[in-house]
């Protein structure tokens, strides 16, 4: 019992340091239209908010300018996706 009661909390620890979440059983609401402000910079590239689920709630998160990391890099949005066991937040990553 005291290995399985361990086990649990390297899980939560784990997935609250990688910010991996468990599956949300209901969908995002749809996304929120941005007024995009003028770039701050000519390298700065958009990246769009999107909805995060916190404490049973759904919680708007803004976009932002975000610097490119290196010439010609593009950003990858995050979204979430459907799974047989609910609804899981992709992250947004550079490529």
């Amino acid at each position: 019992m005291r290995k399985i009661a361990l086990t649990l909390v390297m899980i939560i620890a784990l997935s609250t340091i990688t910010g991996c979440v468990a599956e949300i059983r209901t969908p995002p609401p749809p996304a929120r239209v941005e007024v995009i402000p003028a770039a701050p910079y000519p390298e700065a590239v958009w990246v769009e908010g999107y909805w995060q689920h916190r404490h049973g709630n759904w919680v708007w998160i803004g976009g932002y300018w975000e610097r490119r990391p290196w010439p010609g890099a593009v950003w990858v949005p995050g979204h979430w996706r459907e799974t047989p066991r609910g609804w899981r937040w992709i992250p947004g990553h550079w490529k």
